[in-house]
């Protein structure tokens, strides 16, 4: 019996000698987590400087700057239809000092073309936020007062209404896709790196119209522009009398959800500081300020969340650019 205790302890105090072994292990991480940042953080906004989601994105890196008691650099780095940020994450340190914003096209474009990265392994999801209320928007001076006209205007024409958007494969861009082909109409894309070149095309008579997120709003506001539809499942609540294209019976909705995301192999303690720092960034009258300003709403997920939500994207989006006849040549 005696035997049988000597074991029973020593099993005890082997068991306890590997919990503190691991406690102490895990303390450098902790720790390290806890002294972050030691330097400026980088956050890029892949979109130009003066456009809606480079306010919100400043709005932001001014927030979570305060709250993790550092500061944050936004860079921008347009083109490449959003992906020029996510290309950089794949470059960097798993330390916390790279950051990006991720789009729906992350999960899309891999779909369309060779992308640098894969959107199931590449990347650490820290946060969702919020996301982007989408339309279509001509001159005022332009004959086409409807989409009824629009589609009217395109079936007489194939090809010749043109519109701009952000890039090839963003949510702007297929949006009018799958609204074209439910018309039975043919249009013509032009691509753009981001919201103000493409206002500037609009303004100066280049394209026919421009398809984006509300990057366009004071030009509609003072007059200059003149909103169509918008994509999302509900009307805008800053143009209530402004139809959808769901309603308007082509079966188009186009909400999307956008978030922050750092390099593959993160420490989960520094994912959970980013993480409840951008959360906390939710509560900031400066943030939802610049929410309302470019019509977004708060679409938190938390990093398990967010990552099974592009899982799940990833798969529907393969089924949409197939249907579409986008899908990348293999």
């Amino acid at each position: 019996m005696s035997e049988v205790n000597s074991a029973r302890r020593e099993f005890v105090q082997a068991t306890i000698a590997v919990a503190v072994a691991s406690a102490t292990s895990a303390l450098p991480s902790v720790a390290s987590a806890q002294a972050f940042p030691a330097k400026p953080i980088r956050m890029i906004c892949p979109w130009p400087a003066g456009g809606a989601t480079d306010a919100v994105m400043r709005a932001l890196g001014d927030s979570v700057g305060k709250i993790l008691g550092g500061s944050v650099v936004v860079e921008n780095k347009p083109g490449a239809s959003g992906m020029l940020g996510p290309n950089e994450l794949i470059k960097a340190a798993p330390d916390g000092y790279t950051l990006s914003q991720l789009t729906i096209g992350v999960a899309r474009l891999p779909h369309m073309q060779k992308m640098q990265f894969d959107p199931l392994k590449d990347f650490t999801y820290i946060a969702c936020l919020t996301g982007y209320t989408f339309g279509i928007v001509v001159r005022t001076d332009s004959p086409i007062k409807s989409i009824k006209d629009l589609v009217e205007f395109a079936k007489a024409n194939p090809e010749k209404f043109t519109y701009g958007s952000p890039g090839t494969g963003t949510t702007p861009h297929l949006a009018v896709e799958e609204f074209a082909s439910k018309a039975g109409i043919k249009l013509t894309h032009i691509p753009f790196k981001g919201a103000a070149e493409g206002v500037q095309a609009l303004l100066g008579g280049h394209v026919t119209s421009h398809s984006d997120s509300t990057g366009w709003g004071p030009q509609v506001d003072a007059g200059a522009f003149r909103l169509l539809a918008t994509y999302g499942s509900k009307r805008a609540k800053r143009w209530p009398n402004v139809p959808t294209l769901n309603e308007l019976g082509y079966e188009t909705v186009s909400d999307s959800p956008f978030g922050i995301g750092a390099p593959k192999g993160m420490d989960p303690a520094l994912t959970k500081r980013l993480h409840d720092a951008f959360k906390k960034t939710l509560e900031d009258p400066a943030v939802l300020a610049s929410f309302e300003k470019y019509d977004q709403s708060v679409i938190y997920m938390n990093t398990a969340d967010y990552t099974k939500f592009i899982a799940d994207q990833f798969v529907k989006e393969k089924a949409v650019i197939e249907r579409l006849g986008l899908a990348l040549k293999t």
